[in-house]
Parts: C-alpha cells; sequence; structure tokens
C-alpha cells in the first residue's frame, strides 16, 4: 500500500515508517526540512516537501495515497489554540480528498478524555470537537468521516511513548530532576500514566492501517497506568538522586508546562485493541527502559 505519513521523520513516525517499509508497504512522508527529507529518503521513503500550514498540499499527497496515517502535530505551548486550528484544517483537507474512496485514514490522538470508569477505553468517546477545542478536535472530526466512505480511525498514544533517544515527557522529567538535585512526583504520587514502547506502537499503527474498521478507537496502550511515584523512583534510582514530593501549589514552579500533565491521572486500557487486531505489546516497560537508560546516564 502506498501511505501518506505525516510526522514520518518523527519520534513514533520514524518508528512506523520502518515499520511499514518491512512490512512491504511504500511510505511517502511529509518533510519540512531537507534534514527531514534526507533521513526519509535514506530509509527508503518517498518525501513530500510541506508542512500542516499548507491544507491543499496535505490533500494532493493524501489524494495520490491508497492510506494515510496522521501524526504530526504542530507541539507549540505557546499558541495552542493556533496549533489546534492548524491540525483542523489539515486534517479536514485530507479528509475532503478521501471522501468516498473506502481508503484508511488514521489520526493521532490522545488518552485526555472522560473515562466511564477508573480506566478509559476505547469505548469512551473524546468530547472534543471543532477547531478551538484540544488537538482542533481531530479525533471526532476524522471519526464523522466514517460514515463518508474513509475508513477513519483514531490511535490514541499512551502519554508516554518511550524508548532509547525518547525525548519526551519522561525526559523532560529527567532533565528537571537533574535541575533540582531530586526527581519529584505530585503529592502521595498515586496517579498514573499510561505507557508503551515506541516499536509496540508502531507495530499497532500497522496493523491499524491493514485491517481496523472505519470508526474504530484504538489504544497504543502497553501498561494501563505506571504511578509517577514509581517513575520518579525509577529516574532517581537510575540518576543517583532521592525523591522528593511536590505540593500542588508548587507544581509549577517545578515542572513548569508540564505540571498540568504530570498531575493527570491518565491510565487506560487496550483490552479491545489488543482483542479487534490480535495486538500484543512485547517491548520493554516504561520502568526497564528509565533502568537501562533510555532517559540519560548517572549525574
Amino acid at each position: 500500500m502506498r501511505v501518506f505519513v505525516t510526522g514520518a521523520s518523527g519520534w513514533i513516525g520514524s518508528a512506523v515508517t520502518d515499520e511499514l517499509l518491512a512490512h512491504g508497504h511504500e511510505v511517502v512522508g511529509l518533510a519540512r526540512s531537507p534534514e527531514a527529507a534526507a533521513a526519509l529518503q535514506a530509509k527508503g521513503a518517498s518525501v513530500h516537501h510541506g508542512d500542516l500550514d499548507d491544507p491543499a498540499g496535505l490533500a494532493r499527497a493524501a489524494d495520490a495515497a491508497e492510506g494515510v496515517i496522521h501524526l504530526a502535530f504542530k507541539h507549540d505551548f505557546s499558541d495552542y489554540a493556533g496549533a489546534g486550528r492548524s491540525e483542523h484544517a489539515a486534517v479536514r483537507a485530507m479528509l475532503v480528498a478521501l471522501v468516498g474512496s473506502e481508503r484508511p485514514f488514521l489520526v493521532a490522538s490522545g488518552l485526555a478524555v472522560q473515562g466511564s470508569g477508573d480506566l478509559v477505553t476505547e469505548d469512551d468517546p473524546s468530547p472534543y470537537r471543532g477547531a478551538e477545542s484540544m488537538r482542533g478536535g481531530s479525533e471526532n472530526l476524522a471519526l464523522d468521516h466514517a460514515e463518508r466512505g474513509v475508513r477513519s480511525v483514531a490511535l490514541r498514544f499512551a502519554p508516554t511513548v518511550h524508548g532509547m533517544g525518547d525525548h519526551g515527557f519522561v525526559a523532560r522529567l529527567a532533565a528537571i530532576a537533574r535541575e533540582h538535585g531530586s526527581a519529584g512526583y505530585l503529592g502521595e504520587g498515586r496517579n498514573r500514566w499510561a505507557a508503551v514502547h515506541r516499536t509496540d506502537a508502531a507495530r499497532l499503527a500497522r496493523l491499524a492501517l491493514e485491517k481496523a474498521p472505519a470508526g474504530t478507537r484504538l489504544h497504543a496502550v502497553g501498561e494501563e497506568g505506571v504511578r509517577t511515584r514509581d517513575i520518579a523512583s525509577a529516574l532517581a534510582d537510575h540518576l543517583g538522586l532521592p525523591t522528593d514530593s511536590v505540593a500542588a501549589e508548587d507544581a509549577g514552579a517545578r515542572f513548569g508546562w508540564l505540571a498540568g500533565f504530570f498531575g493527570m491521572d491518565a491510565a487506560a486500557s487496550s483490552v479491545r485493541t489488543r482483542e479487534l487486531l490480535g495486538w500484543e505489546p512485547s517491548g520493554p516497560t516504561l520502568l526497564e527502559d528509565i533502568a537501562a537508560g533510555a532517559y540519560g546516564a548517572p549525574a
């Protein structure tokens, strides 16, 4: 299958590109820089030059493909509303190009939804709709097109997609621990983060492309919930630092923009995803990756 992948040179996208190529798919990756284009070409992928602020170009690339995996997002926390509007326009343009084709459109999403129980499940809908909502309401925008002849699928990734070289949330927590000389957690540290290894997430994306039904919500979750205190303890053990509890009123001073995310209880199930696609995560756990040095050498 000829697959247009946005974010193809990113943390998750580069693993998805590798997975697709290894299973005989052709990848056309969105690249906004010469360096990204060169990295994709070195893997054997083709390149579509552009970015998320070019909806017309994205539509042309989607129309020329047999499937789309949309992983890119403008992580601009200084203008998050603007990033959401760009996301909405980009996703809408690609979906319009696919209407009536029955081709797959996979959109990256998150687990920041209101669960109906202790764990967020695939049955829990996203409350976010419209360009002004979180991530531009792209999950619901895509799923709404399942009735318009698009095999749209929501890929909800765990808050931490970990592995060697990860530069996401946990990498930032490690950097903050070094800066402060202690690995902190909020309150009692009982809130949880779902987690998944990068290679497992990539394999799920490939399986979803090949066989997930239209309108499906899938959870890229290998571990339902790792307590934030355990994350801090693992970082402290590896970095040779103590741990400490941070009061809610001091969270912003310690964790900055990450405070709101680190305080979330983001536990989620992937039982239905596993049953539907026969997906079984096999990569290292988050704590195993921390112990193995994924987030830097001891101080």
